[in-house]
């Protein structure tokens, strides 16, 4: 088949290029790169990679594919909060732009990486694809809207599927430190101190990235009956933790380094559990291949094994906020980042 990747250089994009080419598929990949200092072991090319604004795309360039995996966004709760204008630009006008691409040139599948932070805050039940949407922050809202518009799109030539993914983790060519379990290993090396942002009362599913990257390449592949139109909680309730539980896996790779909570730290407003029943019950044979004691295992090797730099936290090569702000200060990006940023 022949599929185009939107972000396809930033975290989870290489593994899901990676899985793509190995199942013998021509990929296309649509990416800024504004991360290419994130890098830290090589990984595979995409069949034809283009660095491109994906509001450049046009139908004819997506002429021809079968599926779009929509990866592309501002996916960071905090540039959310810094800059909803341009959260919002990405995250949704971008998406509807591809998708109207994809739609008008006949791609009959397009998949969106959404997230189970649409669901925001919950009591102890786990929530269902059925559930409340209660999202707590734009990057949240921007998938809740996109999901929603991109319903509307739906007919009997394109389908859309929104992938809920839950809490990314792990290793990656394209590394971030800006998630819970990898902040905390990178805190843990670069300053022997595990340290907590909340107070660790938190609920959180985690998925490892490359297991996300592996759910979409299944629903390329899954009969179009079972998903046309369709959110799917992503991940598993046995790899739903506590943030404190995250820490304490940490603590236990690395006993030397002490575990803290920040100063004043209070409960995170983002604090839910996952139903995962709906993708077990129409896809028994996906298993996630990475628990958080791999996962955790395999990142913290390789820490060590690429030698990360003891500023790895504090620099920005692997927090995107960081490269977000550094790159609009030396106007490394379209001019509508700019225009966002200065209304």
């Amino acid at each position: 088949m022949r599929v185009l990747v939107t972000g396809h250089l930033g975290y989870i994009g290489p593994h899901l290029v990676e899985l793509l080419l190995k199942d013998g598929h021509f990929v296309t990949g649509v990416d800024l790169n504004l991360f290419e200092d994130s890098v830290i072991y090589p990984h595979a090319a995409a069949s034809d990679s283009r660095v491109m604004d994906l509001f450049d795309l046009t139908p004819n360039d997506l002429r021809g594919y079968d599926a779009v995996m929509h990866l592309a966004a501002i996916s960071n709760d905090a540039m959310g909060i810094l800059n909803p204008q341009l959260t919002w630009k990405v995250n949704y006008e971008g998406t509807i732009h591809v998708a109207d691409c994809a739609k008008r040139a006949g791609v009959p599948r397009f998949l969106l990486s959404s997230s189970c932070s649409v669901y925001g805050k919950s009591d102890d039940k786990p929530i269902p694809e059925s559930g409340k949407l209660a999202p707590l922050s734009a990057y949240a809202e921007t998938k809740v809207k996109s999901e929603e518009t991109l319903g509307q799109m739906a007919d009997a030539n394109f389908t859309p599927v929104f992938l809920r993914n839950a809490t990314a983790y792990g290793s990656s060519p394209r590394l971030r430190l800006d998630l819970v379990l990898n902040n905390l290993i990178g805190s843990a090396y670069s300053t022997g101190v595990i340290k907590i942002m909340t107070d660790g009362t938190p609920w959180r599913p985690l998925i490892h990235c490359r297991d996300i990257a592996r759910a979409f390449v299944y629903f390329l592949n899954a009969p179009r009956d079972a998903i046309h139109n369709q959110a799917f909680n992503v991940g598993s309730v046995s790899e739903t933790y506590q943030v404190r539980q995250v820490a304490e896996a940490v603590k236990h790779l690395m006993p030397d380094c002490n575990l803290s909570f920040a100063d004043g730290a209070t409960a995170d407003p983002r604090d839910y559990k996952v139903d995962f029943a709906k993708l077990n019950k129409a896809f028994p044979d996906f298993k996630l291949s990475y628990d958080l004691a791999a996962g955790a295992r395999e990142l913290h090797d390789h820490f060590y094994r690429y030698k990360l730099p003891n500023d790895c936290l504090t620099g920005d090569r692997f927090i995107r906020l960081k490269t977000l702000k550094r790159k609009l200060t030396e106007h490394q990006v379209p001019a509508y980042f700019q225009l966002a940023t200065n209304p």
